[in-house]
């Protein structure tokens, strides 16, 4: 990928999480548009390689790091905060889905893999980032929940569950970081048009679901001075 970016002191430094996922590239496009430098968070050094074979790594990062582990986070952290100085928007979009089966038949690994996925690895990645931003008192988070979290659904209980729990996080973040200068809001997507959902649904229609072009646009939006005022919001997206 070919950035055909300046060096610009003044561009924003942005973290992604999830970054070579259908939604990260996404976003990663979406950023590089506006100019910014990106410090890009993934399961693995190959899933990024093969993701970003023409990414201007003498610009931007590609940090192999577990979203589900504190001290992963911290260390991960650590070298875009040398690197990078300061971060301005920190963009969690690594998450998870699967279906399960019923409440009463709903096994504990199946609740833990859902709940870190998607709501613990939250807290380990504002963990990592947000003292900084404490410290600067100035920034910007931006989650990717759900549309569904608002309500329960059969066999989907642990997703459902988790994506609530991260929209809780984010409103509680968003209380205690304002004062700061920092706003926490997220996004969240009836269903993304990707690869992986349109093999899981093959006799839905894409069309009535939200592309990952939109979603990235919502989000740079919310990443953006335009939504300073907006704090612990979920924008439900649809097509």
């Amino acid at each position: 990928m070919s950035t055909g970016l300046s060096s610009s002191a003044t561009s924003a430094h942005v973290v992604i999480t999830g970054a070579n996922g259908a939604l990260g590239r996404a976003l990663v496009q979406r950023f590089i548009d506006d100019g910014a430098r990106l410090a890009l968070i993934g399961h693995s050094d190959r899933g990024l390689a093969d993701a970003f074979p023409g990414l201007d790594n003498s610009r931007h990062l590609l940090i192999a790091a577990d979203v589900t582990s504190a001290s992963s986070m911290q260390a991960a952290a650590a070298q875009i905060l040398s690197a990078f100085q300061h971060v301005d928007t920190v963009v969690h979009a690594a998450g998870g889905f699967e279906m399960g089966p019923t409440v009463h038949a709903l096994d504990r690994a199946s609740w833990d893999r859902m709940m870190d996925l998607n709501a613990w690895s939250f807290v380990a990645v504002a963990q990592a980032f947000a003292p900084a931003m404490i410290t600067r008192r100035a920034g910007s988070v931006v989650a990717v929940s759900a549309k569904t979290a608002t309500r329960g659904a059969a066999a989907m209980s642990a997703y459902i569950a988790s994506k609530s729990a991260l929209q809780r996080l984010v409103e509680a973040m968003a209380a205690e970081l304002s004062p700061h200068g920092i706003h926490v809001n997220s996004i969240a997507p009836s269903v993304l048009d990707t690869p992986a959902n349109r093999q899981a649904m093959p006799d839905a229609n894409p069309a009535e679901w939200v592309s990952t072009s939109v979603a990235a646009q919502t989000v740079a939006f919310l990443a953006s001075p335009a939504a300073q005022a907006l704090h612990g919001q979920h924008l439900a997206l649809d097509a």
